[in-house]
């Protein structure tokens, strides 16, 4: 019984790979067999092939499902023609980015490579500090939900909705530790693959090694660093990044605690790049990505993003809050602004024109401009727990510098609470307050007391201020001269890289 079940798993196998195959044009199929001999020899030879053991990120976006989908052509390959292959395990990050579906994204993508029931794969998430297997519809844990809404509430509070400061910068500050446990998790891996272009990874090396220099750590070449030693840069940058944002509160789990250790492993991984062999035009791949992984677009990810931590569609959405409740102007003069600056990043990211219209026709008419403000309405109360009115107090940021716009703030939004001023101002100093103060303070922003308290206490951040971290990572970016502008910078190229594309 076990010899036919394996023969016609075989069979499936063969199918995929087929099928797999069909949808590569000739370039594709010789990058697949300059990747199988690269794979061989970091191997040690075809004969030892079957021991090891490769980690793929996979952001559930469209590029690294290609990127997936090769390391998958080049597995079965392999078992094709020799007695083993190499074991893969594509790990996810999770957090409020990763909507449902985005998640059916993924699902789809694995069953099209029958990657579920395929003992030589590893599907795994990693949420906060828990790995778990794949699940389509594994729930967002409760710990991973509340350090995303903290972190966003708090760097929003302090850059007055920055939008890479807001979204981003914990994310992927945060990947050292992803990457971390998902190399330890269980026996290991023995290599990390990125699929990310040279371009790109040249992005992240500089501005990782300047922050880390900026931060008095001594670096050598980035190319030079192990995987270890990479992963621990980034994590003495985010671990600063943290102190900053939180002040002497103990730093969020989340961050490495211990030593990386690589449990069955002599050695730590060593990182391959197949950024040479894998091409990014969304227009060559468009069959396989759509006829075959069933990708299909995200509406909250506006048609044109990975699936990162910053969203596009809730970006525009508070870029339209901020023109309406900060600056006096309409709704859609803030969304008519970043549509401006979504189409030309679509342009530049060469995505096919079909699909920037598909974006900005979703925009085009008052009635579907009003349905795209429910729907972000939606996704920031589902991924991160929020209103509008604490959007709205996030951008008005009243709470920062002592409090110095709280009264303005409560003129223009909130005027019945003008007559607790004076007690507002001493529970946000610590001091004894009436209890529907608190209570009111906690519901209009979001945050704890004790997270309203420490903002308090801190100054709005200056992004010309080389003293502060926050403001370094975001002026450090070597692509952000291209990416947004001021208030509206996405990082996108930085968090793209560093999700696994």
């Amino acid at each position: 019984m076990g010899s036919i079940h394996e023969q016609a798993m075989n069979y499936v196998y063969q199918q995929v790979l087929q099928r797999l195959l069909s949808y590569f044009n000739r370039a594709e199929k010789t990058a697949l067999q300059l990747l199988i001999q690269r794979l061989v020899v970091a191997a040690g030879g075809i004969e030892q092939i079957g021991h090891y053991k490769i980690l793929v990120a996979f952001s559930g976006g469209k590029d690294s499902a290609y990127t997936v989908a090769l390391l998958r052509a080049a597995q079965l390959s392999i078992a094709a023609r020799a007695p083993a292959t190499f074991n893969l395990r594509v790990a996810n990050m999770r957090h409020a980015g990763l909507t449902s579906a985005v998640m059916e994204n993924i699902n789809r993508c694995y069953s099209a490579l029958f990657l579920h029931d395929d003992p030589r794969v590893e599907l795994l998430v990693v949420d906060h500090q828990y790995v778990q297997n794949f699940e389509v519809d594994l729930p967002f844990s409760s710990a991973g939900r509340e350090q995303n809404r903290s972190d966003m509430l708090l760097g929003g509070h302090l850059t007055a909705g920055d939008a890479r400061t807001t979204f981003c910068n914990s994310c992927y500050l945060g990947m050292a530790e992803f990457l971390g446990r998902a190399a330890c998790w269980g026996s290991g891996a023995d290599a990390v693959v990125s699929g990310d272009s040279l371009k790109e990874q040249k992005q992240y090396a500089t501005w990782i090694m300047r922050l880390a220099r900026h931060n008095g750590r001594p670096v050598e070449n980035w190319h030079r660093l192990s995987f270890s030693s990479a992963l621990h840069t980034i994590d003495s940058v985010g671990r600063a990044y943290y102190r900053e944002l939180y002040g002497e509160e103990p730093q969020p789990a989340g961050f490495m605690l211990r030593p990386l250790g690589y449990p069955n492993k002599p050695v730590a991984p060593t990182f391959l790049a197949v950024a040479d062999l894998i091409g990014f035009r969304l227009e060559e791949h468009w069959a396989l990505l759509t006829d075959f992984l069933g990708f299909r677009f995200d509406d909250l990810a506006f048609s044109f993003s990975e699936s990162d931590c910053a969203n596009p569609l809730l970006m525009a959405h508070m870029r339209g809050l901020k023109a309406e409740f900060v600056q006096g102007r309409a709704y859609a003069d803030g969304i008519h602004e970043y549509l401006e600056l979504a189409a030309a990043m679509m342009r530049r990211k060469r995505m096919p024109r079909r699909l920037i219209d598909q974006a900005m026709a979703a925009y085009d008419s008052p009635e579907k401009l009003e349905e795209r403000r429910a729907l972000a309405e939606g996704y920031a109360q589902e991924g991160f727990g929020l209103s509008e009115v604490q959007l709205v107090c996030l951008l008005f940021t009243p709470f920062v510098d002592a409090g110095a716009r709280l009264e303005d703030f409560l003129r223009r939004f909130h005027p019945g609470m003008l007559v607790a001023l004076a007690d507002l101002h001493r529970a946000l100093a610590g001091l004894p307050a009436p209890d529907q103060v608190l209570q009111w303070l906690v519901e209009v922003s979001g945050l704890s007391l004790k997270g309203l308290q420490n903002l308090y206490g801190k100054r709005r951040v200056d992004f010309n201020d080389n003293s502060s971290i926050i403001a370094r990572v975001r002026a450090s970016d070597p692509d952000k001269g291209r990416v947004m502008t001021v208030n509206l910078e996405s990082g996108e190229a930085v968090s793209e890289l560093i999700s696994g594309r």
